[in-house]
């Protein structure tokens, strides 16, 4: 894993325009919230599950380096005062804290189209077919878009201050977080040539690794310290949202989060050793601390 995610930093570096392109703060802007720091967790589960139905990890490249300038748009604008108003992410100030607001918004904007054209890319940089580069492209717009992510932001803003029911958290979750999963382990698994079955338990796979990754969110939000998480804790409750936590307790919610993972697995019982780094993954999501 630490050697895929040092492929992926390499990736993200040579793929983002260099700091010194014109508009030069833009570029700034954009690596500094892309590089160095996260987990790179969706750029490995590409990569994992074109791994796991035997496809070549290379092919993956332009989706690993899309999706994680896709996540840190999110987390940029995610950031902003008129949003969830953080000052930390990774460790080091947020976005707009070092290069303001205006230029906040349009470095998000920048990145996803980048992500976009990178997709493009795929082609002529990595040998994908044109069929297969499209279908990533699909999967990755419909994660992002307003039936995946940014529609899961919106219930998520408009629902603060309500005492939701499960079905509600869960498709907040499913959409704000789960939906970028999804895209990157189908992506990743079309750029492997998996076959329907396949991609149907990747699928399965995808959706209750999702719900575990978000259900350990919400625990550590509550239980979790800043200097682990690099974000502050607490901004869950402090701004009103319903979580895991606060609907079923500490000790449940931990439960419901075994039980995703033990899904997971489930969903790989038809494959080789090979996909035993999403088994891996599986696994370590519960076990974070940050």
């Amino acid at each position: 894993m630490k050697e895929l995610v040092r492929d992926v930093e390499s990736i993200l570096e040579q793929t983002l325009p260099p700091a010194q392109t014109v508009p030069e703060i833009l570029h700034e802007s954009m690596r500094y919230s892309t590089l160095g720091g996260g987990k790179r967790l969706r750029a490995l589960l590409a990569m994992a599950a074109c791994q796991a139905v035997g496809g070549d990890i290379k092919k993956t490249s332009g989706l690993a380096a899309a999706i994680e300038m896709v996540h840190a748009y999110s987390l940029i604008h995610d950031d902003l005062p008129c949003m969830d108003d953080d000052d930390l992410r990774r460790g080091k100030p947020t976005n707009h804290k070092v290069y303001g607001e205006a230029v906040a918004v349009l470095t998000g904007d920048a990145l996803l189209t980048e992500a976009f054209a990178e997709l493009a890319r795929m082609p002529e940089k990595y040998g994908v077919s044109y069929e297969t580069a499209v279908r990533v492209i699909l999967e990755l717009s419909a994660g992002a878009g307003s039936q995946g992510m940014v529609g899961g932001q919106v219930v998520d803003i408009c629902s603060q201050d309500q005492d939701l029911d499960e079905e509600t958290l869960r498709y907040i979750h499913a959409h704000k977080t789960g939906a970028l999963f999804r895209a990157a382990l189908r992506g990743g698994a079309l750029l492997g040539g998996a076959t329907e079955e396949q991609l149907s338990q990747i699928t399965r796979y995808a959706e209750n690794f999702g719900l575990a990754f978000q259900i350990t969110d919400d625990i550590l939000d509550e239980t979790g310290h800043t200097e682990q998480l690099g974000k502050a804790v607490g901004t869950d409750q402090a701004l009103g949202k319903q979580t895991y936590p606060r609907l079923y307790g500490l000790e449940q919610s931990k439960a419901m989060a075994r039980q995703c993972v033990e899904e997971c697995h489930e969903a790989l019982r038809e494959f080789s050793e090979q996909a035993d780094l999403l088994r891996q993954l599986a696994s370590f999501i519960i076990q974070r601390d940050h």
